[in-house]
């Protein structure tokens, strides 16, 4: 009885060690081709599965996700019979994972010869220059020719991008030397702009200090004669107070000469400090007129000093 359960549990552990190594995760970026005895059985997609012992078998695991490949730099002619070799990336995704596995043998070995001869065929079209200038248009055509006959692979080609483009050594040489030129005449016109511009900006400030120091010169001008003119009012002004005071005092000792009524004896004596001041002066000839001559006298007699 002994050997027979520890055979039977040996035999269950077979099974179960079977069953456990039969089971099988699929990941979310793949696919899994079932094959069973020797022939496609079906595709597992993400989630757990079990292979049936003995017949079942994983053919292929196929990533879903885009994959990159960089080729070889193959030789190429252009049109113009120049050598030279182009290097290209392409960029795919597996889209149906059982034509991937039977469609062709070694895909990516199959893509690389197609490949090669697309870019043979386009640059045999085109000029050395129009292959220097024209990347984006070989992209497409690659692009367009690839995908199209990746198809019956299970293969989408997204995008094909060319690397470089290394022309013989001379036609480098003399490229460079072409390209070096031209940075030098960019350069140059660059700063002859530049002393340009310059002289431009440096000339329109001379122009604005001018015209800014001829108006602040006739801003002075104006302001200088503005207060010439005041100041002269104000003397103008002042003269004319001054008259009209003297004006008005002489009226007002008049009045108030009037108004006291003075003497004759009064008179005569102030008329006599008049005529002593007269004295004074250079006159020669002093007439003294007498106590009855009337104003018409007085007159003459002054207008006699006056002369004198």
């Amino acid at each position: 009885m002994i050997p027979f359960i520890i055979v039977m549990s040996v035999v269950l552990f077979i099974l179960l060690l079977v069953v456990i190594c039969n089971v099988k995760i699929v990941k979310q970026t793949e696919k899994v081709i079932i094959e069973r005895l020797g022939a496609y059985r079906v595709t597992w997609n993400v989630g757990i599965h079990m292979l049936l012992p003995f017949f079942d078998r994983i053919a292929l695991r196929v990533s879903m996700k885009e994959q990159v490949r960089d080729f070889e730099p193959q030789s190429v002619i252009t049109k113009d019979n120049v050598t030279m070799q182009i290097d290209t990336v392409v960029f795919y995704v597996v889209t149906d994972a059982k034509l991937y596995a039977y469609g062709v043998d070694n895909p990516m070995s199959a893509i690389n010869y197609l490949s090669a001869t697309t870019l043979r065929n386009i640059i045999g079209e085109l000029l050395l220059d129009e292959c220097l200038t024209s990347r984006e248009i070989i992209n497409e055509k690659m692009r367009k020719i690839l995908d199209e006959a990746t198809d019956p692979w299970g293969i989408k080609v997204n995008r094909v991008e060319v690397k470089n483009i290394l022309p013989p050594k001379d036609i480098r040489e003399a490229m460079e030397k072409q390209m070096r030129a031209e940075r030098e005449k960019r350069e140059k016109i660059l700063l002859a702009e530049g002393e340009k511009q310059s002289a431009i900006l440096v000339a329109e400030g001379e122009k604005q200090s001018a015209i800014l120091r001829a108006e602040a010169d006739k801003q002075m001008a104006i302001l200088r004669a503005e207060g010439e003119a005041e100041s002269l009012r104000q003397v103008k002004r002042a003269e004319a107070d001054g008259v009209k005071m003297l004006k008005e005092a002489e009226a007002e000792g008049i009045k108030m000469v009037n108004d006291s009524k003075p003497s004759d004896a009064a008179v005569t004596l102030r008329y006599y400090e008049a005529l002593a001041k007269i004295a004074d002066g250079k006159a020669t000839k002093i007439f003294l007129p007498s106590d009855g001559m009337k104003v018409g006298s007085v007159a003459s007699v002054v207008k006699e000093v006056v002369k004198e």
